[in-house]
């Protein structure tokens, strides 16, 4: 029963009964009632005031007294500054309960027959995954597990960008700087090792490009192109990428073995397929310890030549025109995108022209019905253009595409950096988080005793709590500047306070199991305003769900475990549970279990498992 919904109702019927008046059910607002009034649920009496020509107490007084006089629904009522506030009966409540705390799939929902393709991640091969990374990959996670938990099909893939000149560099470091090292002889996680080398290729080039500044010739560029008061350091820091692709031996030899690349020259691809596959075996290393997986992968370098017949056949078809040049443009100035690349004039592709042969052949292949892509907020004005474009190509999905724009994440001390190493690796932050716990954990001394793997298990679900609950409770639109003490606090709104919720109710059903227990269907004659919460938040868990779902927002279940989890500490607290007479012990054992599988199941949702014991 839809509590909201049958109120809705209800009070259109009252409405009609009072006043002969015919009123629309979706005009009636109902929403949660404040925990400082009284009441379950609250409807608003202003939209009836022009129409009855009454003050919304007297209005709210009549519906409320109708109601409770002729609904099996309303037990009482108050009314405070036009808000009527409604108190379902006890026995609804229990209804809801008994039904909820025995269902071990309650809050999913039925199946929906929908195909959701859900892209994340997409790393590149020169550098390990790091703090951003993570950012990308919980909310890439978390929307397919809620996803799931609404009805929906989900396949999660990520495109992994492994060729190109970012990649040439750290193949050109190791080939020059190397002297055969590899992670197996450095003792380096394949995916730092290589990123160790990308670091070293900038910091190579950094000094060649201070000697270049200080030199004969870079004293002439600067003379022949600077503007008028322009300092050497501000023209040096625009002219660095013009110095790489001009001047810099290095630059030289990086682009020339792209070009080796290119052309399929065995020596470049044996060593770009030994180092791709050092850092994709340390990617699946992290990925292991975050707790993700993907149905499938797609690499840069299989992918890149795709769209260009699909743009081919645009050209015949209007969709797209040529300049004089031969390169291929679409106009979507109509649309506000102005004018925008997807053929170079030598025939090669761009990055949207990928993105289009992408999207086509995964519909092939999947048939989804809506696409997603989860990646950072600065590709915005990109993922526009390709939505556009693959409406204006009347693509089947093209309806239904998203892009899952999230904030940067930067560090106290300013953005990150690959090329300077200023970044906080993936799987250094995961190891603060988990000794972080281990600290904690040591003070208090509670699972001390424990077996050492039992208490490894325990530490590891606590710190990955502390780091993905910190991260996920964000909306994903905000930029998060990142503090990596806050982040490892298990006080407060935080992972581990959930889990720690979770580990009462957990022991109390372990107790009282060992006791057996055995359910009776007892109703309490008054609810404690404690219970209220909790069920009228558990009652509004699928519908939480719903939600999280349709704005692809995992930090609306972070903050509605966090209340919950809040709201059950003090119910904890507050009331007796074990020594409560009979009617009430039966409720509130089925209540803290219920409790328990939400909080399970909530995070869930957002990759955070649950100890038993903390």
């Amino acid at each position: 029963m839809d509590f909201a919904l049958t109120l809705q109702q209800e009070v259109v019927a009252a409405i009609k009964a009072l006043y002969q008046i015919d009123f629309e059910a979706n005009k009636v607002s109902v929403a949660n009632t404040r925990k400082e009034f009284v009441g379950d649920y609250t409807v608003v009496m202003f939209p009836l005031v022009a129409i009855l020509k009454q003050s919304p107490k007297q209005i709210g007084n009549a519906i409320g007294g109708y109601l409770k006089e002729n609904s099996s629904f309303v037990q009482d009522f108050n009314v405070i500054k036009g808000f009527l506030n409604l108190e379902l009966k006890t026995q609804l409540w229990a209804d809801f309960l008994e039904n909820a705390y025995a269902n071990d799939q309650y809050g999913n929902h039925p199946k929906t027959n929908k195909n959701v393709l859900l892209e994340y991640c997409s790393p590149n091969t020169n550098k390990p995954l790091h703090l951003g990374h993570i950012r990308n990959i919980l909310l890439g996670w978390s929307c397919s597990k809620i996803l799931e938990a609404a009805g929906d099909h989900v396949i999660r893939t990520q495109v992994i960008n492994d060729r190109g000149i970012a990649i040439c560099k750290s193949m050109l470091a190791w080939k020059k700087f190397a002297n055969g090292e590899t992670p197996q002889t450095s003792g380096i996680k394949s995916d730092h090792f290589v990123g160790n080398y990308y670091v070293l290729f900038e910091t190579k080039f950094k000094e060649e490009y201070e000697v270049f500044q200080n030199s004969s010739e870079g004293i002439k560029v600067y003379e022949t192109n600077k503007k008028a008061n322009q300092e050497s350091d501000a023209f040096f820091k625009d002219y660095k990428n013009t110095y790489f692709n001009t001047y810099s031996a290095l630059g030289k030899e990086a682009r020339e073995m792209l070009l080796d690349w290119e052309k399929g020259e065995p020596n470049t691809i044996a060593l770009w397929k030994t180092m791709n596959e050092w850092v994709i075996s340390g990617f699946n290393e992290t990925h292991k310890a975050l707790g993700v997986d993907f149905h499938e992968n797609y690499f840069e370098s299989e992918t890149y030549l795709l769209g260009k017949d699909l743009i081919e056949k645009g050209l015949k078809e209007g969709i797209f025109y040529q300049k004089e040049d031969t390169s291929v443009w679409i106009d979507l100035t109509e649309e506000k995108l102005d004018h925008k690349l997807v053929l170079r004039s030598d025939g090669t592709s761009v990055y949207m022209t990928q993105d289009i042969g992408m999207a086509h052949i995964r519909y092939e292949k999947y048939k989804m019905d809506s696409l997603i892509y989860v990646v950072a907020d600065e590709q915005n004005y990109h993922f526009q253009v390709l939505f556009e474009i693959l409406k204006k190509m009347k693509e089947p999905y093209a309806a239904h595409l998203y892009h899952l724009a999230y904030g940067m994440v930067e560090l106290t001390t300013g953005k990150m950096k690959s090329r300077e190493g200023t970044v906080v690796d993936a799987d250094d932050l995961i190891k603060e988080v988990i000794q972080e716990a281990e600290n904690e954990a040591a003070e208090r001394g509670d699972i001390n005793a424990l077996p050492v793997e039992a208490k490894k298990d325990i530490l590891t679900k606590i710190g990955m709590a502390a780091l993905k609950y910190h991260i996920i409770k964000v909306n994903p639109k905000k930029k998060m500047v990142f503090d990596p003490k806050e982040s490892v606090d298990l006080q407060g709104q935080t992972g581990p306070y959930i889990q720690y919720s979770y580990v009462r109710a957990n022991g109390l059903i372990n107790k009282i199991n060992q006791e057996n227990w055995q359910s009776e269907k007892l109703i309490p004659s008054v609810l404690e305003p404690q219970e209220k919460d909790l069920l009228i938040q558990l009652y509004d868990y699928p519908n939480i769900i719903k939600e999280a779902a349709a704005d692809y927002d995992p930090s609306v279940i972070a903050n509605f475990t966090y209340s919950l989890a809040k709201s059950y500490h003090k119910f904890w607290h507050d009331l007796p549970i074990i020594k409560a007479p009979t009617p009430e012990k039966d409720f509130r054992i089925k209540l803290s279990i219920l409790v328990k599988h939400v909080l399970q199941h909530s995070m869930d949702l957002l990759g955070i498992p649950m100890p038993n014991r903390m």
